[in-house]
C-alpha cells in the first residue's frame, strides 16, 4: 500500500455530521482545485451511506458547478429521493463556502439474474507489461514533454497509468481523437463493493478530458487552454479488482462551443467490461492580452 493510496482511502471515509449530512476533506497536496474524481467519489460514498448495503450503484450522473477549494472541507447533503421495490435513487449536493460546487444523482439496485452480453475489449493494444511507466517515460522523453505534463507525471498518486500512444505528449501533431491507457490503483482496494465503486469513480475522471484535444494538436495543460470537467456519467457493469491493470479505451466524437465530449470503457485485463463513462468538459481557448 503506497502512502498516496492510503490517503485516497482515508479521504473516502467521510465524517457523518447529521442525518443525511457528511463531511469530506481533500488530500494535503498543492492542487489549485479539488480533483473532479475526488468529488464524484466522495458524493457517491455519501449516497452509499444512506442505501441498503445489499443494493449497489449501477449508474451515476454528476454536474460540476464551481471549482472546489482544497483548503476547506466539503459538506455532502443527501436527498433520499426514492426507495423503491427494485431501485434506490439518491441525490447529493456538495457544498463549500455556502454554495453548491457539484451535484450527483445515483441509482442503486440489488443484483439480479438476466440477459447478459458485452462488447469485446480491443485486441490490437500492447499489454501493460510491454509499456513504460510515467516515471520511466520522464527519464526517456523528459526534455520533449511539456512542463505541465511533466509535473503531473512526477506526482505521487494513488493511480498508476501507462499510455499506449506517446505522440500526444511529445508533439503537437493532430491525431485521431482516441487513446488507450492502462490504469490501476497503486495498492489493493478493500473487498467491499461500495469502496471499490467509489475508487473506480475516482479514477474514471482521469485523462478523459484530454482526449478531446487530440484532434487539434493541443493538450489540457497548454497555457492558452482553460479546461474543466462540466459533467460526468458512469455505468457500473461488473465488479472487478482494481489493483490489476485495466484498459481505459477512450474516444471523443465531438468538440464544439468550447466543450469537448469524450466516451470511455474500462476493461479488466481478461477482457471483462467493468464500466462505461461519458464526460463533457470545458475546452476554452484563452484570449491573449492584445486581443
Amino acid at each position: 500500500m503506497t502512502a498516496a493510496m492510503d490517503e485516497l482511502l482515508g479521504i473516502l471515509d467521510l465524517e457523518k455530521l447529521e442525518h443525511n449530512l457528511y463531511r469530506g476533506r481533500s488530500p494535503l497536496l498543492d492542487w489549485q482545485r479539488v480533483f473532479g474524481g475526488q468529488t464524484i467519489a466522495q458524493a457517491l460514498v455519501a449516497a452509499q451511506r444512506t442505501v441498503d448495503p445489499d443494493r449497489h450503484v449501477h449508474s451515476l450522473h454528476g454536474y460540476f458547478m464551481r471549482p472546489g477549494d482544497t483548503k476547506v472541507p466539503i459538506v455532502y447533503e443527501v436527498d433520499r429521493i426514492r426507495d423503491g421495490g427494485s431501485f434506490t435513487t439518491r441525490r447529493v449536493v456538495a457544498i463549500q463556502h455556502g454554495q453548491a460546487i457539484f451535484s450527483l444523482e445515483a441509482s442503486f439496485q440489488q443484483d439480479e439474474v438476466g440477459l447478459e452480453h458485452q462488447v469485446p475489449m480491443p485486441q490490437d493494444v500492447p499489454g501493460p507489461d510491454t509499456l513504460l511507466s510515467q516515471r520511466e517515460l520522464l527519464g526517456k522523453f523528459g526534455e520533449a514533454v511539456p512542463d505541465g505534463i511533466k509535473r503531473y507525471w512526477e506526482r505521487d498518486r494513488p493511480i498508476e497509468m501507462k499510455p499506449v500512444m506517446l505522440k500526444h505528449y511529445t508533439s503537437r501533431e493532430k491525431l485521431e481523437p482516441e487513446q488507450n491507457i492502462w490504469i490501476r490503483t497503486t495498492g489493493p482496494v478493500p473487498a467491499n463493493r461500495a469502496i471499490q465503486a467509489a475508487v473506480l469513480a475516482y479514477l474514471s475522471d482521469m485523462t478523459l478530458l484530454d482526449t478531446s484535444t487530440f484532434a487539434h494538436g493541443r493538450a489540457i495543460f497548454d497555457r492558452d487552454i482553460q479546461a474543466a470537467s462540466l459533467d460526468h456519467a458512469m455505468w457500473f457493469h461488473r465488479s472487478h479488482a482494481l489493483d490489476d491493470w485495466m484498459l481505459y479505451t477512450q474516444d471523443s466524437p465531438s468538440t464544439r462551443g468550447s466543450r469537448g465530449f469524450t466516451r470511455g470503457s474500462l476493461f479488466a485485463r481478461d477482457g471483462t467490461l467493468i464500466a462505461s463513462v461519458a464526460q463533457e468538459g470545458l475546452i476554452r481557448l484563452k484570449r491573449s492580452p492584445a486581443e
